[in-house]
């Protein structure tokens, strides 16, 4: 007996032993072992497309927030833009009723100080007329002591009337 030429007996035994062992695995094992593959091969594939979706949807909700940010700078930027308008709208309208309100109180702050100025002036002339009246009642009082002096005035100052009625 050899050892490395097996007897045909030997031999028999081993091929009805491996063609068992074969027939087993491939009427029981390996259709297990194939749909154990086929599920993991399927959950992978099912994951990987999962995965892809996933993928897809982050993109398409990373694109839309972009888009929403873009637009909320935007409308930062418009409503910005319409603030400043506002304000300087606002400056001058308060520029212009200042300035108005100011005009308004030089011309009243006019008129007082010519209201002012004509009671003046009406106070100095009759102060000045009265001054006048008492200066020229002394004199005349000087001057018309006599009788005589007195009824010369008189016709003298009809004589005037009549004259300038004429």
């Amino acid at each position: 007996m050899s050892l490395l030429l097996p007897e045909s007996g030997l031999l028999f035994w081993m091929i009805l032993s491996f063609g068992t062992v074969v027939f087993i695995l491939a009427k029981y094992g390996f259709p297990v072992i194939v749909k154990m593959v086929e599920d993991r091969k399927n959950y992978i594939d099912e994951s990987l497309l999962i995965a892809k979706q996933a993928y897809e949807q982050m993109e398409k909700l990373k694109a839309d927030g972009e888009a929403i940010v873009d637009q909320a700078r935007r409308e930062q930027v418009k409503i910005l833009n319409d603030a400043t308008k506002t304000r300087d709208l606002l400056i001058n309208d308060a520029k212009e009723k200042a300035q108005l309100e100011g005009h308004k109180l030089i011309e009243e702050a006019k008129k007082q100080i010519m209201i002012e100025k004509e009671d003046a002036i009406r106070d100095i002339r009759r102060q000045v007329a009265e001054l006048s009246v008492d200066i020229a009642e002394k004199v005349l009082r000087g001057k018309l002591e006599k009788k005589e002096e007195q009824m010369d005035m008189i016709n003298r100052l009809l004589d005037e009337i009549n004259i300038s009625k004429s």
